[in-house]
């Protein structure tokens, strides 16, 4: 039986297998002289479950339009990340602004441990054990961005490898 997120993740997305999380929506208002004109802006990550992972933000007067701004945006902006395992191949750290990101592999089993908006981007990425920790900024969009930079850092064995012009048995030696 699926849940209401994973429910309502199949019936916004498209038939391309991407993962859809929208998460954030901030209302703003403007006042001009005949009453408040209201805006939205929405944030949401899109991801394939196998290392894929895009970001978007979209801006509307009406939220269903704003959300699929920023899906589309998301879509666009794909980059892939390597994964071990449902999880990473070493700890990691990622900023943005004042926020700052600790991510950690976990064994099999461990789950996301992982609040807000770096969990949505856990689980679209296809990562299933982590253990994360923010310091400093709570802002959704900073976080996400965050995250990203710490995902992006993180590098394999043969990457590391190769950079000191060594084979992964040699390295691990």
């Amino acid at each position: 039986m699926a849940t209401r997120n994973q429910t309502k993740v199949q019936e916004e997305g498209r038939d391309d297998g991407m993962k859809e999380k929208m998460i954030h929506v901030n209302r703003t208002t403007k006042v001009v002289k005949g009453g408040r004109i209201l805006g939205f802006a929405a944030l949401s990550v899109v991801g394939d479950g196998d290392g894929g992972i895009g970001m978007g933000k979209g801006k509307s007067k009406e939220v269903p339009v704003a959300v699929q701004k920023s899906m589309e945006e998301a879509r666009r902006n794909l980059v892939k990340v390597s994964l071990k395992n449902g999880t990473l191949h070493h700890g990691v750290t990622g900023q943005h602004g004042a926020a700052r990101v600790m991510l950690a592999p976990a064994p099999k089993g461990t789950g996301i441990i992982a609040g807000g908006p770096m969990r949505a981007v856990f689980e679209v990425v296809g990562i299933t054990d982590i253990v994360a920790k923010s310091h400093g900024s709570t802002n959704p969009y900073n976080m996400v961005r965050a995250t990203l930079d710490a995902l992006k850092k993180s590098s394999t064995p043969a990457e590391i490898a190769a950079k000191r012009g060594l084979t992964v048995e040699e390295l691990f030696a």
